[in-house]
């Protein structure tokens, strides 16, 4: 059983040596280091991280020294500590103290879990509430559709069971096929949602 450590820096300009130091002191080898964003689009394209997360066995423990050095989201960092969970590995944050060894830590993971949950649905109720007023308005983002609102419904019903072509109903209402395309791209928003 070993701990496994990993440090990560997002510039050139910043040094791992103070989270190899505190890894290092906390008895963790090997320490993976990394020299890479944690956004979006560098998440996923962290070579070290992966290297370490395919390093643990059944027993092992995953240390980083803070949350944000593995993850700047949420969602991300649950799936991470998913992985790590997979692998049979327990997980530790110096920093924060937070670990996945006891009943507490498990505990605070589920939290976290659900708090990220939570802030998915605000979001999308957010967003389908932001999209009905647009509508309600006549707008979709910035534009103004140049069809009513009972115009809107007419054109879509057409559409959906099959009348009539995105083309024929925009010659239908006079107006230039991207107002029909984009109006049925936001009734497919509307719909995942």
């Amino acid at each position: 059983m070993k701990k496994v450590g990993y440090a990560r820096v997002s510039t050139d300009e910043q040094d791992t040596a103070a989270q190899v130091n505190a890894l290092e002191k906390y008895g963790c080898s090997p320490i993976y280091k990394e020299n890479k964003s944690g956004g979006k689009a560098g998440r996923w394209e962290r070579p070290e991280l992966h290297k370490a997360l395919d390093s643990l066995e059944k027993g092992d423990t995953f240390v980083c020294w803070k949350l944000d050095r593995l993850s700047r989201s949420l969602s991300d960092l649950l799936h991470l500590l998913e992985q790590i969970k997979k692998a049979g590995a327990t997980f530790e944050s110096l920093t924060e103290h937070i670990e996945t060894k006891s009943a507490a830590g498990e505990l605070m993971m589920n939290m976290l879990g659900s708090f990220a949950q939570f802030e998915r649905s605000m979001i999308k109720e957010r967003t389908k509430l932001g999209i009905a007023r647009a509508r309600a308005e006549g707008k979709w983002g910035n534009a103004k559709f140049k069809l009513t609102p009972t115009q809107q419904k007419a054109a879509i019903s057409m559409i959906e069971r099959g009348e009539k072509s995105q083309s024929e109903v925009a010659e239908l209402f006079n107006v230039h096929r991207s107002t029909i395309c984009r109006l049925a791209a936001e009734r497919r928003v509307l719909e995942r949602l």
